[in-house]
């Protein structure tokens, strides 16, 4: 599905092919910052195979913002400027109605407006899938992602203190909830993020 546009700015659907891209908006987070508690940059093939897998599963929706490139020639692809995401809080059946959520974007797009446009559609699309809450697990500090989760209707719910090592120091990490639909009665199974797709198109 070809998706929301708005001025530049494109989202869609992540596909395989925007392995490098991610990994490149990224980097950085994992190498500089306690954002994210991975200590190295995943190789291209594994974020490739990530997605991928995540595309096959059908459960989690994943999406791309993309933007036409002010440096680059005439013809050039238009550039992965942001990622979200959502993916399984735990393994055990009960928690099958919960979701966490991830985003990033590059830091050249940052203030744009583009984290918005992407949890809006990604938490929009979880929720007409039949999520009933979504979950973000911030390590600390990040004062502009905890501001950022609160302008979208997260609440902080929860600390694990000191809970990873990284760059020289302990970090928190911080839990922040958003209610997507009441947990009423006996829920159906969460939809396929296809059938949502397809459905809004």
């Amino acid at each position: 599905m070809d998706d929301s546009v708005d001025a530049d700015v494109r989202l869609r659907v992540a596909t395989p092919e925007d392995a490098a891209a991610v990994r490149r908006i990224y980097a950085p987070y994992v190498r500089d910052s306690p954002a994210t508690f991975r200590t190295e940059v995943p190789a291209v093939e594994r974020m490739r195979r990530k997605i991928r897998e995540k595309r096959a599963a059908d459960e989690y929706p994943w999406y791309v913002a993309v933007a036409d490139d002010p440096d680059a020639s005439d013809g050039a692809k238009p550039k992965v400027v942001g990622y979200a995401y959502g993916s399984q809080l735990r393994e055990r059946p009960a928690y099958r109605w919960a979701v966490e959520t991830s985003i990033y974007v590059d830091a050249a797009a940052q203030r744009d407006g583009i984290g918005t446009r992407l949890y809006e559609r990604l938490l929009g699309t979880l929720r007409r899938q039949g999520y009933c809450s979504a979950y973000a697990a911030l390590g600390m500090p990040n004062p502009e992602s905890e501001a950022f989760h609160e302008r979208h209707g997260f609440e902080r719910v929860g600390t694990f203190p000191a809970a990873g090592f990284k760059l020289g120091d302990w970090h928190d990490v911080v839990w922040y909830h958003r209610r997507l639909r009441e947990p009423d009665g006996d829920p159906d199974e969460p939809a396929p993020v296809s059938r949502v797709e397809e459905a809004s198109a």
